[in-house]
């Protein structure tokens, strides 16, 4: 298969004979999440289509980090990362919560591999437009899509920790919106499906917040500037809206507690918000 280049994401030239998607989750909603949750994503393995899992964990970190006494704060919706901090990173996402979700997967009879996105140079990293206020944070320059096809080709899920590196060797907090949007792009996945714990992309109805099934990315951006888009919700559909400049068909936002909400996406089921190209 032909490498190929879609609006400067080189994709996957490995060929994977199993079908793929990238899913990304919140390592608290992934936490909180039932047993039939894991099911689905072991059966779906056992149908030949394969989850790459991204996820997060913001809350469990801040709560080290309240127990260690450092101190933390947010600029501009991303975390300001001293080596401290880093180190509290690394340690929470790629030691406990991504231990933790690959346990529960292999619990469930699951083939899964937990990996960070420094193993293997899966993810490599540059620092953001705003690092002088925010220190080790990272934009996502490649993903070794290589590795990640192989691990799916033998039918194993990997479950990735989103931290990177740079050719220096440095470390970097990534935001795992960003990173699972940069993974799909590079896989070459049609579909980012964002499980968390809200029903999708909402706007105020006449009488109560409804669920929009579709929204574009302009509109996507309007609602942003209008403020109907806020708090966590702004850095998952920003992550989307690159995803989808890289190739990417759809961005699918979901409710995780949904009853089988994997297997009826996977169905072309109408759940949650899909965000498309406009």
């Amino acid at each position: 298969m032909a490498t190929t280049e879609t609006q400067g994401i080189e994709q996957s030239s490995a060929a994977t004979a199993v079908k793929l998607f990238v899913m990304k989750c919140g390592g608290s909603t992934l936490a909180a999440l039932p047993n039939s949750f894991y099911e689905q994503l072991h059966q779906l393995q056992e149908d030949g289509i394969v989850p790459v899992i991204v996820h997060g964990g913001g809350p469990a970190i801040s709560g080290m980090l309240d127990k260690l006494g450092i101190k933390s704060e947010f600029i501009g919706g991303l975390r300001k990362t001293d080596e401290a901090v880093l180190d509290v990173v690394e340690m929470i996402l790629a030691g406990q919560i991504n231990k933790q979700i690959v346990r529960r997967l292999t619990q469930v009879g699951a083939k899964a591999i937990g990996l960070s996105g420094t193993d293997g140079g899966l993810i490599q990293a540059e620092p953001v437009p705003n690092a002088a206020q925010v220190g080790f944070v990272g934009d996502v320059t490649h993903v070794n899509a290589s590795l990640l096809a192989g691990l799916v080709d033998l039918n194993h899920m990997p479950v990735i920790a989103p931290v990177g590196l740079d050719r220096a060797g440095q470390r970097y907090n990534i935001n795992a919106d960003t990173a699972a949007g940069a993974v799909a792009a590079y896989l070459g996945s049609e579909q980012l499906i964002v499980i968390t714990d809200v029903p999708g992309i909402m706007r105020n109805g006449p009488e109560e917040k409804v669920v929009l099934p579709v929204v574009t990315t302009e509109e996507v951006e309007a609602m942003i500037e209008s403020g109907d888009i806020y708090g966590g919700m702004i850095p998952k559909v920003q992550a989307a809206m690159k995803c989808l400049e890289g190739g990417v068909q759809e961005v699918v936002i979901a409710d995780g507690s949904e009853p089988d909400v994997l297997r009826r996406l996977m169905a072309g089921e109408a759940i949650g918000t899909r965000i498309v190209r406009s």
